[in-house]
């Protein structure tokens, strides 16, 4: 194919891209959905200068083929509209790189650009402190022009071994790469105050998932296949109090939320209801916090970044609870069978494909309900968290049976390194009988 063949070509699906892309824009101006139009735009725009910029586009990555034999160029986008995947994937390619995984041989240098709307400002500069990060609008037409030249799989960084799964188990061999300059450091203490938060005072970050974010921060879309994974915030106010008695503050998690915690304490503060939060300190918190308390959500990658335990409460899918590190603990969902009015045992869970289902309907298709742990369950686990972070967890043996045949049962595949978690022990001892 000719450089003029593959400069037409890109032109041709620039343009039809954008033509696919008005009937969309014209729908949310009828609907009077500004966030969506605004979306649209900025999409559109940069496919409209995708074309304009495609001659200097065409000469860049010409530039770039013939520098490959001394000197490689790669370039990516990171993904930085979601904050789990903007923290942790980006965390895992720096350690992968400092450990020399999926790093070409010989000279290189990465390149990257940030994906649109950007889920969180503070995170996106202290990564432009570590990463070649350029203008969007110029990488976007190089990296649209490399994928229409033949030969340009090498210029481009690719993904991580398993994206934001730490399957090397690297996050224990090397430390974060985000830190805090010195006035940050101050800023944030001065944040802490502002929220109750005594000077040296303990604190728990809790996120509680629900439908709220994705519904509001990106409405041209529909998030109902997500909806599996909600939880009732109000189920975690026992554990919350439980917390505040050992002397935590507990700081409620969220950019956005569906409703404000029921509760009337001065050490659980609603942050994300109370009006205070802010990109900078939704970054701080999760990087101080004594542990984190999530649904595995996106915030929660901010604490596994920064190498904070995190204990996961009613995960799902059961098969992708996150198993790289001891500073992890999890449980997950009840899974019923409506037709069978019975709930299922792990085994069953796994062999049915539900532990790796990622769609509410699918698992209406497969008849089965999701029942979230009891307020009970959920400050037993959280409590097992706090004792083995203070060093005075008990284990029997008969717990130590009972992890060994919950492991047992789960499969170890392309998902999982060497498994270091652990499962909830009270969760185990109550239901027993699903480890058949």
């Amino acid at each position: 194919m000719s450089k003029v063949t593959t400069l037409r070509t890109l032109i041709r699906n620039q343009v039809l891209r954008f033509t696919r892309a008005w009937p969309i824009f014209v729908g949310h101006v009828k609907r009077g959905d500004l966030k969506g139009i605004h979306y649209i735009f900025r999409k559109t725009s940069q496919l409209f200068l995708n074309v304009v910029l495609a001659p200097l586009a065409l000469v860049l990555v010409l530039v770039m083929r013939a520098a490959r034999p001394w000197f490689l160029v790669r370039i990516g986008m990171l993904t930085s509209n979601r904050m789990g995947h903007f923290a942790a994937n980006t965390e895992l390619y720096l350690c992968e790189r400092d450990a020399g995984i999926n790093v070409p041989e010989g000279r290189y240098v990465d390149l990257w650009c940030h994906n649109w709307p950007i889920c969180n400002q503070q995170l996106a500069r202290m990564w432009g402190r570590v990463l070649h990060i350029g203008p969007r609008w110029l990488l976007s037409a190089i990296m649209a022009m490399n994928d229409f030249v033949s030969g340009g799989d090498v210029h481009r960084i690719g993904n991580n071994t398993s994206d934001d799964r730490d399957v090397h188990n690297l996050l224990e061999r090397f430390p974060s790469h985000l830190s805090f300059l010195p006035e940050e450091e101050g800023r944030g203490e001065t944040g802490l105050r502002a929220l109750g938060v005594p000077e040296g005072a303990p604190f728990v970050c809790l996120l509680v998932r629900d439908s709220s974010y994705l519904n509001r921060s990106a409405p041209w879309r529909v998030w109902r296949y997500h909806n599996y994974r909600d939880c009732d915030v109000q189920n975690y106010v026992a554990a919350s109090r439980a917390l505040v008695e050992r002397g935590y503050y507990v700081i409620r998690m969220g950019v956005v939320v569906n409703e404000a915690m029921d509760v009337d304490h001065p050490m659980i503060i609603d942050y994300a209801a109370n009006g205070m939060r802010s990109d900078f300190m939704d970054i701080y918190l999760g990087a101080k916090c004594a542990f984190c308390i999530s649904n595995a959500s996106g915030f929660d990658a901010v604490p596994y970044a920064f190498r904070r335990p995190i204990v996961y409460v009613d995960q799902v899918p059961l098969g992708y609870i996150l198993t790289f590190s001891s500073n992890l603990l999890a449980t997950t969902k009840k899974h019923w069978l409506r037709d069978e009015g019975r709930f299922m045992t792990f085994r069953e869970i796994f062999e049915t494909g539900a532990a790796y289902t990622c769609f509410t309907g699918q698992f209406e298709n497969l008849g089965i309900e999701l029942f979230e742990s009891t307020p009970e369950e959920i400050t037993a686990v959280v409590l097992e968290m706090e004792e083995r972070q203070r060093g005075s967890w008990q284990t029997s043996k008969n717990d130590e049976e009972l992890q060994r045949r919950f492991w047992e049962v789960f499969p170890k595949n392309e998902l999982h390194g060497e498994i270091r978690s652990f499962f909830g022990t009270d969760y185990l001892r109550r239901h027993k009988d699903w480890l058949q």
